[in-house]
């Protein structure tokens, strides 16, 4: 029975927490190759697997139990070397079984198709129309600034890493088509991934790749689509068929067999960094994804990281030297006189009265802006009406009963809803608790300011006689299939005067009449006790004002309004300087000088529970644990004397529906060191989890490289 059979490592998707994190064995009547995608028994279950190599006959006892491949999906081409390395990595990396990072890159219909499904499927994609010849550039093409045909250049002489480091409006986006159009002309089969962190960015970014090079070259990868486009898209780059991929994080995951070139767009957005499951960096794995195949790689901003500032500063300058830094400071059609960015002011609002939201002097200048025909775009980084509905006589307030939060008021649809688990009811007539019908507000979200604001501009039109108009963009106003799209549409067409919305409306989108940018409350981030609060809240004000001046016949103009109790920090001179590379290089002085990234590695252990105790007692035993095991292994006492442990602490929203939450700092100076430290801790988490003193935790995770602490 066994002469016959074939014996194959089979990578499946396998429960959490089962401690199977390697492939599994299987037999086959055929050969199967590598990287072809199964359909095998699991459990009583039958599930899609990867074949992950061939394996010599097992032992007696295993050849009885091995279970039989049920079959494969068609004619579908295996996943290529390439593909299996990097999933290989990211799962040893960001510690995850392997099945699940394999797994979690394939679309979700796969596991659906029977062979016959498959055959048709791929009929339907070789029967488009063939794209493996270089694409014709379709739209007429504009004469290239001084700055983007120097990175062109250095781009095509050097290997990179490159980090493109360019102001908002210095035509990044046409170095990343030029990029890939003589990538595309050099190689037949080559094709491109050029990844954006949010998915209300991708259908713009399309829509210009689309003109520059057809609709049959591009296809888009993203979480917004149906199973069925998923589907095609991913066979399309799998086949070779789409030369070019758009995606949000998960495009970085995809099968493309023929990669050349990767653009990660905005890499210093916290999008790119997964906060579920395998906690992977779309950014990193890209960077990683091209030393791997050979592939030169992109990094586009006007605010890097600081992960990636510090590896582009030269060794001379005390830097890794590790990327290629490219300086694009001008904006298209800024001149010799400046930058071209709008000039930033700032307003104290300690001399304003007690309780103003738009300060006189700002209403006046949007009021301006308004009677010439132009927009302002209003930042205010919380949705909802109110993020606290509260009784002054008795200090109610509206709190989540399954979570240590607030319920946020949304007054457009009268309800308390909780924006961490969902909890949702009619907001009471009376105070729940004293039955005061004198019921307040505390704070204020941008429902709030959109109705204020329509009050406060009541008196005023348009240049056209029209009444003014004030629209909202957050996550509540574009939760319909289509309602961004059309949101967004009417800001192009000038329908709205001013656009009020949270920092989805800060990043990436090219508002031709915007000479108006204003950030009402920005200064909850300036004292937040995590590290990375300055980086983020600079990189968010820094990329609103590149909303406003992005046409050069009006950009003179443009402002950015800074509302704050706090017009001299630090961090605000800098803003208004423009000057990115003075604030980083101080943050930078002050991570080395604390001890943190990116001159350490840190690692974050999670554990939830029902109660607090039980959750903090699991991850104190496992660090205790791990001390006690390692530090009797001679070879791993090194790597374990590079650690530092912290103790257990409540997250910082410490219980979500009903489940408390609790996380450990593990830091290092050495990646190498924290990596063999983490990876040894499996089996121990494993096995704690199972203990009979340890039947509360619910569930526990690994975060590697966190972005909060």
């Amino acid at each position: 029975m066994t002469s016959d059979a074939h014996w194959l490592a089979v990578a499946v998707a396998t429960p959490a927490h089962s401690g199977i994190g390697t492939p599994l064995t299987y037999r086959s009547a055929q050969p199967l190759p590598p990287g072809t995608l199964v359909r095998v028994p699991l459990g009583s279950r039958e599930v899609l697997g990867v074949v992950w190599s061939a394996l010599p006959e097992p032992e007696p006892g295993l050849v009885k139990s091995a279970r039989e491949v049920a079959g494969t999906l068609g004619d579908l081409a295996p996943l290529d070397d390439h593909w299996r390395a990097l999933m290989a990595f990211a799962a040893r990396y960001y510690q995850r079984a392997l099945g699940e990072v394999a797994l979690a890159a394939l679309p979700p219909q796969l596991r659906t198709l029977n062979p016959t499904q498959m055959a048709r499927r791929l009929k339907r994609t070789h029967g488009s129309k063939n794209s493996t010849d270089a694409p014709d550039e379709l739209a007429p093409l504009k004469e290239l600034s001084q700055e983007q045909a120097d990175a062109l250049l250095r781009i095509e002489q050097e290997s990179g890493p490159f980090l493109l480091f360019g102001t908002t409006g210095s035509g990044k986006t046409e170095v990343y088509m030029r990029a890939a159009a003589r990538t595309l002309a050099q190689d037949a089969q080559a094709q491109i991934l050029v990844l954006v962190p949010e998915i209300n960015l991708t259908p713009q970014l399309e829509a210009r790749f689309t003109e520059r090079f057809g609709a049959e070259s591009v296809v888009s990868m993203h979480s917004g689509l149906t199973p069925a486009q998923r589907l095609a898209g991913w066979l399309a780059a799998h086949t070779g068929q789409a030369r070019i991929v758009l995606g949000t994080r998960m495009g970085v995951l995809a099968s493309m067999p023929h990669l050349a070139l990767i653009v990660v767009d905005e890499e210093h957005d916290p999008s790119y960094k997964q906060q579920e499951g395998a906690r992977y960096s779309a950014r990193d794995l890209a960077v990683y994804r091209g030393r791997l195949v050979g592939a030169k790689v992109i990094l586009g901003s006007a605010t890097p990281s600081l992960e990636s500032w510090e590896r582009s500063r030269s060794t001379e300058e005390g830097g890794l030297g590790r990327y290629v830094r490219l300086a694009m400071p001008q904006r298209i059609g800024a001149g010799e006189s400046g930058s071209g960015m709008p000039r930033v002011r700032r307003v104290d609002m300690s001399r304003q009265p007690r309780g103003t939201s738009i300060s006189p002097p700002l209403l006046q200048a949007i009021g301006e802006r308004v009677e010439r025909g132009e927009q302002a775009l209003l930042l205010l980084n919380r949705r909802g009406y109110a993020p606290v509905l509260h009784c002054g006589d008795c200090d109610w307030k509206s709190e989540c009963p399954y979570c240590s939060a607030y319920r946020v008021f949304h007054k457009i649809d009268r309800t308390l809803r909780c924006h961490h688990c969902g909890f949702t009811e009619r907001v009471p007539r009376a105070c729940p608790s004293c039955g005061n019908v004198d019921i307040g507000t505390i704070g204020r979200g941008t429902e709030q300011l959109e109705e204020h604001l329509a009050e406060l501009l009541a008196p005023l039109t348009r240049p056209d006689g029209t009444p003014v108009r004030v629209a909202r963009i957050d996550a509540d106003s574009t939760r319909g299939k289509g309602s961004l799209e059309t949101q967004l549409a009417q800001v192009h067409a000038g329908e709205v005067d001013v656009l009020v919305g949270t920092q989805m409306i800060a990043k990436g989108h090219d508002f031709r009449r915007v000479t108006l940018v204003a950030a009402i409350n920005p200064d909850t981030a300036l004292f937040s006790s995590d590290f990375r609060a300055p980086e983020r809240l600079f990189s968010l004000l820094l990329q609103a004002a590149g909303r406003a001046g992005r046409d050069a016949a009006i950009s003179a103009s443009s402002e950015m309004w800074l509302q704050t109790h706090h017009p001299f920090h630090p961090l605000y001179e800098a803003l208004k300087a423009h000057d990115y590379p003075s604030f980083a290089d101080s943050q930078l002085i002050e991570r080395a000088q604390a001890g943190l990234p990116p001159f350490t590695h840190l690692a974050l252990l999670r554990a939830e529970a029902r109660s607090q105790e039980a959750a903090q007692a699991f991850l104190k035993e496992a660090a205790q644990t791990a001390k006690n095991v390692l530090g009797e292994d001679s070879e791993m006492l090194p790597a374990l004397e590079a650690i530092t442990w912290y103790p257990p602490v409540p997250m910082a929203v410490q219980r979500v529906a009903n489940i408390e939450r609790a996380q450990m700092l593990i830091e290092s100076p050495s990646r190498a060191a924290l990596q063999r430290v983490l990876t040894s801790c499996q089996p121990i988490l494993h096995q704690l989890r199972t203990a009979a003193d340890h039947r509360g935790i619910v569930r526990w995770a690994m975060d590697v490289d966190p972005l909060a602490v």
